[in-house]
Formats: C-alpha cells, sequence, structure tokens
C-alpha cells in the first residue's frame, strides 16, 4: 500500500486508495517534529507553553517568538514551520482588524480560530500550493458567556475545542500527562505548573527562561499576555 500511496504523494487535491490526501498526511509529520507545545483551560482563564529551540546559536533569541497576539484578546502558539505560522499569524492579524473595522468589537477566539482554519483548508484544495505545515492553538476567554477558550486547528484545516492537549513532538505522551493531572477546577497557576511539567517530562537538557515560553490569559479582562522571562524563571524554580 505504501508504494500506491507514493503514487499520490505529490498531488495535493488526489485521494489515495484509503481516501488520504497525502500531503496534508506530510504536512502532519512536520508539525510531530516541532517543538512540543500545550494549552490548559483552567476555571478563569487559559495557559499556552511551549519549548522554544532557537535554531542557530547565533540567532539573537529575542527576536524568535513562539506565543504571540493574533488580538488583545486572543493569543496563539504553534508546532511545525515557523515560516508558515508567520504567515498564519499575519492572516489571523488582518481579519481580526477587519472584524473590529466592520463591528466594532474585538473579535472573539471562536471567529478567530474559524478564519485560520478557512485560510489552511483553502490551502488543501487549490493547485500550486501545498498545506501549512503547523498546528496552532489558540487561546481566549468569551467576556459574553464569561468562559475561557481554547481551540486546536490543524494543517487541513480542522479545528476542535480542547480542555487540554499538546501538538509538537512527544505530543501524544504529553496528551496522556494532561489527562491524569487535568481537573475542572483548576486555576492559573495550577494551569502553569502542570503545564511546565508536561513539557519537563519529555524535554531534552534543562529547562530554562531562555528555551521555554508562556503565555495565559484571565477573566480579568486584560487580554492575552506573554509571561517575561524573569516571570518564567520564577514559575521553573517553583516546579524543580
Amino acid at each position: 500500500m505504501a508504494g500506491v500511496e507514493s503514487e499520490y504523494s505529490f498531488s495535493l487535491t488526489t485521494f489515495s486508495p484509503n481516501g488520504k490526501l497525502m500531503q496534508i498526511e506530510h504536512a502532519l509529520q512536520t508539525v510531530t517534529k516541532g517543538d512540543a507545545a500545550l494549552g490548559i483551560k483552567v476555571k478563569n482563564g487559559v495557559v499556552l507553553a511551549t519549548e522554544k529551540r532557537v535554531p542557530s546559536a547565533l540567532m539573537d533569541e529575542t527576536t524568535f517568538k513562539k506565543i504571540e497576539n493574533i488580538c488583545q484578546g486572543v493569543g496563539a502558539v504553534y508546532a511545525g514551520m515557523p515560516a508558515d505560522y508567520k504567515v498564519l499569524l499575519r492572516q489571523g492579524r488582518k481579519r481580526a482588524q477587519a472584524y473590529t473595522s466592520i463591528y466594532g468589537d474585538e473579535i472573539p477566539c471562536s471567529q478567530a480560530t474559524r478564519e485560520l482554519a478557512y485560510v489552511m483548508q483553502e490551502f488543501t484544495q487549490s493547485g500550486g500550493v501545498r498545506p501549512f505545515g503547523v498546528s496552532m492553538m489558540v487561546a481566549g476567554y468569551d467576556r459574553w458567556t464569561g468562559t475561557p477558550q481554547l481551540f486546536q486547528v490543524d494543517p487541513s484545516g480542522t479545528y476542535f475545542g480542547w480542555k487540554a492537549s499538546a501538538i509538537g513532538k512527544n505530543f501524544k505522551n504529553m496528551k496522556t500527562f494532561l489527562e491524569k493531572r487535568y481537573r475542572e477546577d483548576l486555576d492559573i497557576e495550577d494551569g502553569i505548573h502542570i503545564a511546565l511539567l508536561t513539557l519537563k517530562e519529555g524535554f531534552e537538557g534543562e529547562m530554562t527562561s531562555d528555551n521555554v515560553e508562556v503565555g495565559v490569559i484571565r477573566d480579568d479582562g486584560k487580554g492575552f499576555q506573554v509571561l517575561t522571562p524573569a516571570q518564567v524563571k520564577d514559575y521553573l524554580e517553583e516546579v524543580e
């Protein structure tokens, strides 16, 4: 069957005999080779955390970011190809701005995720392009319903809401770790500790504030915020 599938691996819009679009399968493989990232929804917000491996020792690590805002109240983290993530981040920000200009309000997390999923899905059905080699986790807080929101969107354009999930390398073990420790009554502080412990399970080398990023959104109306290296260092000392 592998030989048959290889005949379809260069075609974006042709299904293989077992019903797969092989270019999407390749994109998912790219995601599983990316730095580990995860999200945890808690009772008063959402926590995103990720490894941050700078590609070269000569690179200025302050310019290499993995967790960023789509708008003030929505943040995202990725696993996979950085260049593809930058394109999606730019598209997400443009659509968030367009939403605000039309409706006079900030785009909800669910709508921001849907817009990203539309872009990703479009790149699975057109000639001359390829699927995005990234999965993203999108976090926000719905102030109308008073509920935190966490979504995962994959290269196929599929997205689902999660209580906790993981992407990137070692994602299966991280999900198992999260399943054992997740509770409905967790708060932000608990979520940050569990996120760092989950990353630590499969982390190569020492975890420091230079190679880990954490972002949070709380129910305090301040929007999505990326923790400073000093804040991350304090939390790392607590989980050692």
